[in-house]
C-alpha cells in the first residue's frame, strides 16, 4: 500500500512542469522567427547547437 501511495504522489508532482512549458514555448518562438526571418535562422541554429553541446557535456559529467 505504501508503494502505491508513493507512485500516486510522484504522478501528482508537477513542480518542473512550468519550466518545461516555458522552454518549449521559447523553442517554438525561435523556430517561427527563423521561418519568418531567414537571416535569423543561422544564429538560432548556432544557439541551439551550443545548447546541445553544453547539455551533452553536462550529461557525461
Amino acid at each position: 500500500m505504501k508503494h502505491l501511495l508513493l507512485q500516486l504522489r510522484i504522478f501528482k508532482d508537477t513542480r518542473g512542469q512550468d519550466l518545461i512549458e516555458y522552454a518549449l514555448m521559447a523553442g517554438f518562438v525561435a523556430v517561427a522567427a527563423g521561418a519568418i526571418m531567414p537571416g535569423v535562422a543561422t544564429s538560432i541554429s548556432q544557439i541551439f547547437s551550443k545548447v546541445a553541446s553544453v547539455l551533452s557535456s553536462a550529461n557525461t559529467n
